[in-house]
């Protein structure tokens, strides 16, 4: 592939939607063209428009429902030529019909090891179980919650670890690590899926 380009969908600070703008956007052959999002306040867009990024807004009580809004978004990404949709800190769960619109091309950053603790309050979820090893994960996104086929994941030991936001400000360093550095990836076409098991993603040289 010679080129990628990029879209992120936030809807919060934008931390790892910067780490993209600072590893790998205009590197690469990687171009993120729009950034797309749900919340006309968040930061993240803020972030998008002075790098120079086209921004898109849309809220859900501007369309008639989910399926709508999501219409009007995959076509606003589709318009602008998106090869690869990145959820960065979206908040939202998307639609069948616009995953359809990007097949396999949506992927997710989440912190935790997939394939446990899944959905919202990943890292609350694992000091309840009292876990002792936490992590990130990079995957493509289906049509159920965080459970498509990972990409990328890395962990980390913290036997003492008692509180979900100091254990995500430990956690942050990898999202920004692996999140672009699986954009990095499928831009130069190193992930594909085993043929035998369509779950596991093979990452090649």
């Amino acid at each position: 592939m010679s080129g990628l380009r990029l879209a992120v969908l936030a809807s919060g600070t934008g931390t790892n939607l910067q780490a993209i703008l600072d590893s790998v956007h205009g590197r690469e052959g990687v171009e993120l063209v729009a950034v797309a999002g749900d919340e006309p306040e968040a930061p993240a867009l803020d972030r998008a428009r002075a790098a120079g990024v086209e921004v898109g807004v849309f809220e859900e009580g501007a369309h008639a429902d989910r399926n709508a809004r999501d219409a009007a978004m995959a076509q606003w990404l589709a318009e602008r030529g998106v090869e690869l949709v990145v959820l960065a800190g979206y908040m939202r769960l998307l639609s069948e019909a616009f995953l359809s619109r990007f097949p396999n091309r949506v992927i997710n950053v989440h912190p935790a090891l997939l394939p446990a603790f899944r959905g919202l309050d990943a890292i609350q979820q694992a000091l309840d179980y009292g876990v002792k090893v936490f992590g990130v994960t990079v995957h493509f996104v289906d049509q159920s919650v965080d459970s498509g086929p990972v990409i990328l994941q890395r962990a980390i030991e913290l036997p003492d670890a008692a509180e979900a936001e100091a254990v995500h400000d430990l956690l942050r360093p990898l999202e920004h690590e692996l999140l672009p550095e699986a954009i990095r990836l499928i831009a130069r076409g190193a992930v594909s899926f085993d043929e035998a098991n369509p779950r596991r993603v093979v990452i090649s040289d």
